[in-house]
């Protein structure tokens, strides 16, 4: 028995050892295969193909090694390998067939090609996998008609098989939209549970549709759908996410809506839309999708919610388009006031605590209304340092706004002494040192500045590089600090919402000292008055000549990118704003704006398509990338 184990453990040590040769030889082989297959040099990868399909026996290698001798126009080469392929297969395997046929294709021998295609679907075994595999042997050549006759007479054959996903994705492959939409289709109406795929399948598509042919098609088909089979609601949801891919919120809340009505489960998804709405900036179609949750009455689940997200939608609704108005003012306060008092002051209504303050105080002139607010708030048990300082900032700040500088720098530095280990403290710190560029105390504040550059956040970083960069600039090149010094007033002014005030200063300045190299700094403040008294046409233009005149300067990614946002989110000039994103990943890839260009870039993308026309090889290598093999 002793020696009967010691034989089995030498032989397994041994197989063991021999596999982890064999292993480690394709990978060796494989790899460097693959490097001369996408190199397109065929020759060397050829026999280092055929040596691993023999090795694994993986029909990938197999067809990466028919690619090479029909490249290497090696035809006879060709058929005779599939030849020998087949002898040792009991019965021929279709996708011999297919690759079969495409080397006939590729001779022009159209008919002999045709027979072969035809042989190998009538040769498919009845069951799911062999209709499958012989189906990607027809979508890895490019051959998408002859996948589509596959996957038609699967559905033939075996009737519990719809093959709905896969015939749409050739659909989408031949460009046939109206076929592929009703496969999609079919597919909701077999299980609902389909909808993600649907979804990220869709997504997938309409990247490739450049004429909006697809969108077009879809909105049709999915409302005949919605018509002629109401109780299917997996097309309700379907119309619902598409309008939301188009930012077509209101089209998107009136369908959730319904549907609710209908359901009476749709309010997770009516709370998601506000809070995008939100996000995009649409704040009247956010507060109509926290207005509906509030109509159901509070036992919802979701009434705390949307009634503090209702508030906070008015306030950036009244800050963007209507912070003039006082007469709004006063009506948002007074919301803000029952809002509290039904919620109550705690940490969960801190966000709202801090925008009823900033209101007060920025555009209501009631500082001590507002500091009664923070000081009630910072009254909330148990509230954690952060949130003290989240609170105490903005009393610093209102204490700026009503020019008390010293009180302001005294909380600041507490908010900074106890939030040492998070952002915070970081963010507090930046406004502590422009706290003191307001005051003239430049060297000072340059100095904090320059320490900030290393913040681990990086927007406080960059704020910090540009203000110490623009004081360092500034300071060395004149006997006097007179032009900075203004250029400090007119930013305080701006901080304390006295644009008018900021703008005489900022004309001031480029009269006084037309050549000065605080130009660009000027042009740069002046538009952003602008955006604040929406005047966008005119923002536009003093960003324009920055980014003209100015690029290398240190502000050309900042002009480059309000531009964008206004032209996205102001102008509604969707197209235009893309071409702007776009203009900044070449421009300015080194840019702290550079992640969030790429990801509106993509977005609006998904709208508005490049109109660069896509190769067949583009559209084939995206294809097979999005096939399930």
């Amino acid at each position: 028995m002793r020696y009967l184990i010691i034989l089995f453990i030498l032989i397994f040590g041994l197989n063991t050892g021999f596999a982890q040769r064999k292993q480690s030889e394709v990978q060796t082989k494989s790899s460097l295969a693959i490097r001369y297959y996408n190199a397109k040099d065929y020759e060397k990868a050829m026999p280092l193909l055929k040596e691993v399909h023999q090795l694994t026996k993986s029909s990938t290698y197999f067809r990466y090694y028919l690619t090479c001798l029909i490249e290497l126009k090696d035809y006879p080469k060709a058929e005779a390998e599939i030849e020998n392929a087949s002898k040792k297969q009991s019965q021929v395997r279709s996708e011999y067939l297919v690759h079969w046929g495409h080397i006939l294709d590729v001779q022009n021998r159209n008919e002999e090609a045709s027979e072969k295609f035809k042989e190998a679907i009538n040769s498919i075994q009845t069951n799911r996998g062999s209709y499958l595999t012989t189906a990607n042997a027809f979508l890895s050549w490019g051959e998408y008609d002859w996948a589509k006759q596959t996957y038609l007479k699967g559905r033939e054959m075996l009737p519990g098989e719809s093959f709905s996903y896969e015939l749409a994705r050739s659909y989408l492959y031949l460009r046939d939209y109206e076929n592929m939409m009703e496969e999609y289709l079919n597919l909701l109406q077999q299980n609902e549970s389909h909808l993600a795929r649907v979804q990220s399948s869709l997504s997938s598509a309409m990247r490739l549709d450049i004429d909006n042919g697809l969108r077009d098609k879809f909105r049709g088909q999915v409302l005949a759908r919605i018509q002629t089979e109401p109780q299917v609601i997996g097309y309700n949801r379907l119309l619902i996410w598409f309008f939301l891919q188009e930012k077509k919120f209101s089209s998107a809340l009136r369908q959730s809506i319904a549907l609710d009505k209908r359901t009476g489960e749709e309010a997770g998804q009516i709370a998601q839309l506000g809070d995008m709405a939100l996000r995009s900036k649409e704040y009247a179609e956010a507060k109509k999708a926290f207005g509906y949750l509030m109509g159901k009455g509070e036992a919802s689940e979701y009434f705390n919610q949307a009634f503090a997200r209702n508030i906070h939608a008015s306030y950036l609704e009244f800050v963007s388009e209507f912070k003039d108005d006082k007469t709004k003012g006063i009506t948002l306060a007074d919301e803000f006031e029952k809002g509290l008092n039904y919620l109550s002051y705690g940490p969960a209504t801190l966000n709202l605590i801090q925008e009823y303050a900033h209101l007060m105080a920025f555009y209501l002139n009631d500082t001590e209304k507002a500091l009664l607010v923070l000081e009630k708030g910072l009254k909330i048990p148990q509230l954690k340092p952060e949130e003290i300082g989240f609170l105490k900032t903005e009393m610093a700040d209102i204490y700026v706004y009503a020019d008390d500088p010293w009180e302001a720098m005294l909380i600041y530095s507490q908010v900074i002494d106890a939030n040492k280990k998070n952002t915070l403290g970081d963010d507090v710190k930046l406004k502590k040192a422009r706290l003191g560029y307001y005051m003239g105390n430049f060297s000072w504040a340059k100095a904090q500045l320059d320490v900030l550059k290393a913040s681990t956040s990086k927007l406080t970083a960059n704020d910090a590089m540009e203000l110490a960069m623009m004081i360092g600039n500034n300071l060395n090149l004149d006997t006097t600090a007179v032009p900075l010094q203004m250029f400090a007033k007119a930013d305080l002014l701006f901080f304390q919402n006295r644009e008018h005030e900021a703008m005489q200063v900022l004309d001031s300045i480029a009269d006084i000292y037309p050549y000065h190299t605080l130009v660009d700094d000027i042009l740069f403040r002046k538009a952003k008055i602008e955006v604040e008294k929406q005047n966008y046409a005119l923002a536009v233009e003093y960003l324009e000549t920055i980014i003209t005149d100015f690029s290398y300067e240190l502000l050309g990614d900042d002009a480059l990118f309000m531009q964008a946002e206004i032209y996205n989110y102001q102008l509604d000039q969707k197209e235009k704003a893309k071409e702007l994103y776009k203009l900044m990943l070449s421009s300015f890839p080194g840019s702290v704006f550079i992640e969030e260009s790429r990801a509106k870039y993509r977005e609006l993308r998904e709208i508005y398509p490049d109109k660069e026309p896509e190769s067949n090889e583009g559209l084939f290598e995206r294809a097979i990338e999005n096939t399930e093999f």
